[in-house]
């Protein structure tokens, strides 16, 4: 159950921004004892891996605040998110980690199984992330872009840093993050339709 609460935390960071549970994995594998990669998944702390991760972490930071952008974006991170997940779902249930300490029986009779639940499940925060920011983009003209992309790092770093420390923490995260979703997505309609009323008026 831990193991799975760990995954599902790193995939829907990845869901959100694709390199930051990536990086964290990698980093805190290569220069600290809070995660010990498997052999299989060893090259995530390559310094070759990390270097290539960082450059695309701040691509995508940058890239991500821009309006019009974002939305490109968001497109091409269709797929990058995604595989993202299978990779730090894969990797954080096969890691050793404050939390896990036996990671070795965890779905061990398919090592794919759970890197297509990591797939399935960014790919489904992904989708949600993308709607909502259109929806707010199309409500604020672009305005609320960079706001919305913070508070979605943001979130990515503290889903990871619960999935590694405290797991039970994650189901929490998720509903809050599940919750401030519809709320936007609320605010960014009501805020269109008046708008509409106005200009029609």
């Amino acid at each position: 159950m831990i193991e799975a609460l760990t995954g599902t935390g790193l995939a829907a960071a990845a869901g959100l921004n694709a390199y930051i549970p990536m990086l964290a994995l990698g980093l805190l594998s290569r220069f600290t004892d809070l995660v010990t990669l498997p052999h299989g998944w060893a090259w995530l702390e390559n310094p070759w891996a990390l270097g290539i991760l960082g450059v695309l972490f701040v691509v995508e930071v940058v890239a991500d605040k821009v309006p019009a952008v974002d939305h490109v974006n968001d497109i091409v991170q269709t797929v990058v998110r995604p595989a993202a997940g299978g990779i730090v779902f894969g990797s954080g249930t096969a890691s050793q980690t404050p939390a896990i300490s036996d990671p070795g029986g965890f779905l061990a009779s398919g090592g794919w199984v759970p890197v297509a639940i990591g797939v399935v499940l960014a790919l489904t925060v992904h989708l949600g992330k993308a709607g909502t920011r259109a929806v707010a983009n199309t409500a604020t003209v672009g305005v609320a872009a960079p706001v919305l992309s913070t508070v979605e790092d943001v979130s990515s770093v503290a889903l990871v840093a619960a999935a590694i420390l405290l797991p039970a923490l994650v189901a929490v995260l998720l509903i809050a993050l599940v919750v401030g979703l519809v709320l936007l997505v609320r605010t960014a309609r009501r805020r269109r339709a008046r708008r509409r009323a106005l200009a029609t008026s």
